[in-house]
C-alpha cells in the first residue's frame, strides 16, 4: 500500500468514526478510536477541517463539516421541488397525454429530476438519465434564456441533423422564448421529435427550473403553441407555490 493510499484510508476512517458518531467527538476521543498517533490525527483532522469535510466546535470537539450540509440541502431541495411539481406534472399529463418532465439546471447542464409518462404507445422515453445539450432541448434553452443556465457559445451543431447554429442565432432564439414565454424545439435533438416548455420560478421570481412537454411531432405539432400556453399557466401556478421554498444556496 502507497503512503498516499494509506493516509486517505486513515483519513476516511476518522471521518466515519466523526460522521456516524451520535453527538460531536474530542480529539481525544478520535485518537483512542483509531490507536494512531497523536501527531497523526491532528494532522488528518486538520487537512479534513480544512477542505469543509469537519467543522471544529468552540469547545475543540469535532462534526460533520459545511460540505456535508451543503451536499444534503441541495438534494433536499432537489426532492422538494420535484415533490411540489408532480401534481402540476399530472395534471399536464392527463390534459395532452404527452410525456412531462421537471428539468433542473446544474454544472451548466439540465438535470431530468421527475417525469410523467405518456399514455400513448409511441410517446418520448424516459429522460431521467438521458443528457441533451442545451440548445437540443426546450428545457435547456428555457433556462439558458431566462438565467440560470449560461447561453451557449460559438457555432452549435444541432443534434439531429448536423446543421450549425451561429451564436448569433442563439441569442435571436433566446430573445424570442424571453418574450413568448416558452421555448419550442422541432426535431432538434431527433427527428420526429417535437418538445415545448416553460420556466419555473420561486423567491423574487428567479428561474429555478422547467417543466416540458415532448413527443412525436405527428401529435405534436399542430398543437405545440397551445401546449407552450398551457405550460405558461401551469408554470405560473407552480411558482406561487414554489415562491415559498428557500431560494438556491440558503
Amino acid at each position: 500500500m502507497g503512503q498516499g493510499t494509506q493516509s486517505i484510508d486513515r483519513a476516511a476512517a476518522l471521518l466515519m468514526f466523526v460522521i456516524n458518531a451520535p453527538a460531536p467527538v474530542s480529539f481525544t476521543d478520535v485518537v483512542e478510536h483509531s490507536g494512531m498517533a497523536r501527531s497523526t490525527v491532528s494532522r488528518l483532522l486538520a487537512s479534513l477541517h480544512d477542505n469543509g469535510l469537519l467543522e471544529r466546535m468552540p469547545d475543540g470537539a469535532y462534526r460533520g463539516g459545511a460540505l456535508f450540509a451543503a451536499y444534503a440541502a441541495r438534494f433536499d431541495r432537489t426532492e422538494a421541488l420535484a415533490a411540489a411539481a408532480t401534481p402540476t406534472l399530472e395534471r399536464i399529463g392527463e390534459k395532452t397525454g404527452e410525456t412531462v418532465n421537471l428539468g433542473l439546471p446544474s454544472g451548466g447542464r439540465v438535470v431530468h429530476v421527475a417525469q410523467v409518462d405518456s399514455t400513448y404507445v409511441l410517446g418520448a422515453a424516459n429522460w431521467v438519465d438521458i443528457d441533451v445539450p442545451i440548445h437540443c432541448s426546450a428545457l435547456g434553452m428555457v433556462l439558458s434564456a431566462f438565467g440560470p443556465l449560461e447561453l451557449p457559445k460559438g457555432s452549435l451543431t444541432r443534434c439531429s441533423d448536423g446543421v450549425v447554429l451561429s451564436e448569433a442565432s442563439v441569442v435571436e432564439d433566446a430573445a424570442l422564448i424571453r418574450t413568448r414565454g416558452f421555448a419550442i424545439t422541432h426535431g432538434d435533438f431527433e427527428l420526429g421529435l417535437d418538445a415545448v416548455a416553460a420556466p419555473v420560478r420561486g423567491q423574487g421570481g428567479a428561474v429555478l427550473a422547467a417543466i416540458g412537454i415532448s413527443g412525436p411531432a405527428v401529435r405534436m405539432t399542430e398543437r405545440i403553441e397551445e401546449f407552450g400556453r398551457l405550460l405558461v399557466r401551469e408554470a405560473d401556478l407552480l411558482s406561487r407555490g414554489l415562491a415559498k421554498l428557500p431560494a438556491r444556496g440558503e
